[in-house]
Order: structure tokens, then C-alpha cells, then sequence
């Protein structure tokens, strides 16, 4: 496994949509391994392949519950909102506040090719949505209000 140096903002990969996961194998169970190995070595909620430089449609979510490998997650129903704070391991040292949907129901692959569905709420609801627009190329700055910059405590 390996843990990847982590993209940042100005990076024109994250402004680009992700490529879809044509096929599982074991090029893509390896990029799973190592994003959740940069994940847990970056103590974040979560990581989508193209903040380690791969434009892929894949992402690892760990809230504290378990890691979620997704590949080629889709919303396909979610109702509700709920604003609150996040941050980015892209965007160091940045926060906001941003609306997102309460509750989402996600369809994606596992790294065995089995489709499955995901109904998620509260802070998985908002990681999960969070990974998925960087699978689109947007930012959590780019739907956030009240930006600035992260205080010591905060931190």
C-alpha cells in the first residue's frame, strides 16, 4: 500500500470530471487500498481518486463508522437540507458553510463488481456528497458561504 501526496486546489484535475471504472480489477482494488491508506495517514472523512492525481469515479469515505469504498457512486434520490461547516484535505486551512441534502441514497459498486445501495444521513450524507463533487470537479468552496480561514482550535 502506499499513502499519496495529496492535490491541492490550482490543480486542474480537480476541476475536471472523473472518468468511470469500466472494469474492477486489480489496478482499482489497489487505488482503493492506497486512497484509504492516504486517507487514515491524512485524518480525514474521506478521498476521491482525483485528489491523489488519478481521474477516476472512485472515493473512500470513513466518518469514524467503518471505511465506504464506492466506485462510480451516483445520488440517485436524496430529500432534505441541513447546512454545516466543512474543510478539505485539498483546500489546507480553509473552511466553510454548505448546504447539502439531509439524506442521500447512493448506487455504486464494491471492489467485487457487486452493485449496491448505500441510504446515508447526517455527517455520511454530507462526506459522501462531498466526494462525489470532486468526482464532478467541484470544490466544497465553490458551494460554500462564510469561507475563511481555519482557527488553531478548529484545527
Amino acid at each position: 500500500m502506499a499513502v499519496y501526496k495529496i492535490v491541492e486546489i490550482g490543480d486542474e484535475i480537480l476541476k475536471e470530471k472523473a472518468k468511470p471504472v469500466k472494469t474492477v480489477n486489480a489496478s482499482i482494488n489497489k487505488l482503493l487500498n492506497n486512497l484509504a491508506d492516504t486517507l487514515y495517514c491524512a485524518k480525514g472523512a474521506g478521498l476521491a481518486a482525483p485528489q491523489i492525481g488519478v481521474s477516476k469515479r472512485v472515493v473512500v469515505v470513513d466518518i469514524g463508522e467503518g471505511l465506504h469504498e464506492l466506485i462510480n457512486p451516483e445520488i440517485i434520490s436524496s430529500s432534505g437540507q441541513e447546512t454545516d461547516l466543512e474543510g478539505c484535505l485539498s483546500v489546507p486551512g480553509i473552511i466553510g458553510d454548505v448546504t447539502r441534502a439531509a439524506i442521500v441514497k447512493i448506487r455504486y459498486m464494491d471492489r467485487h463488481s457487486k452493485g449496491k445501495i448505500l441510504t446515508a444521513g447526517g455527517m455520511l450524507a454530507r462526506a459522501v456528497q462531498h466526494e462525489i463533487d470532486h468526482l464532478e470537479g467541484i470544490l466544497f468552496v465553490d458551494r460554500a458561504v462564510n469561507i475563511r480561514k481555519m482557527k488553531q482550535k478548529e484545527k
